[in-house]
């Protein structure tokens, strides 16, 4: 498998930063996808030396928020909430069906909740920029964006689309 790709040589002199800002072409869905996640990752970069500081990683960060914000909570509610698989938060015995309660103990909510406050304040930082109009257009636009892929994803038929997606082409298929 060969992938064919042209290059075109820019002047120096207009420099590349002017070639790129000179285009013209409107924002599309996968472009923005692209930037969405990169600043997702950037933020996540600024994040996670605080977190790492503290002896924590990023999902076990998320547990101890949920439980520091929603209380003591099931087990097998905890997963769902953080988007873990239910196997990385289940402690629950298959010979014993009995629901078990996670909370924080007063030590840990004495712990985490300045590591918490310092992280909110980090992420105020990073959206500094941004104004409040701007955070209310995001926030609505990407529940707009989240609440559209979550019904795709339920649809029946979503794996048989997928797996049609990912089937290499063969020659002459239509």
């Amino acid at each position: 498998m060969f992938i064919d790709i042209d290059t075109s040589d820019v002047e120096y002199n207009e420099g590349i930063h002017n070639f790129m800002e000179n285009r013209k072409t409107p924002p599309n869905a996968l472009h923005t996808w692209l930037i969405m996640l990169k600043s997702w990752q950037s933020i996540g970069r600024y994040l996670l030396p605080t977190m790492s500081a503290e002896g924590l990683g990023e999902s076990d960060f998320r547990v101890l928020e949920v439980l520091l914000h929603k209380g003591p909570m099931p087990v097998n509610a905890i997963g769902p909430k953080v988007d873990l698989n239910p196997g990385s938060v289940s402690v629950e015995c298959s010979s014993d069906r009995r629901i078990r309660t996670v909370s924080l103990t007063e030590k840990g909510r004495k712990m985490f909740a300045p590591l918490f406050r310092r992280h909110a304040a980090l992420i105020k930082r990073a959206f500094q920029d941004v104004s409040s109009e701007e955070l209310q257009q995001l926030k609505a636009v990407l529940k707009k964006i989240g609440k559209r892929a979550e019904s795709l994803a339920e649809q029946k038929g979503h794996s048989l689309l997928l797996m049609r997606l990912n089937r290499p082409s063969r020659p002459g298929a239509i």
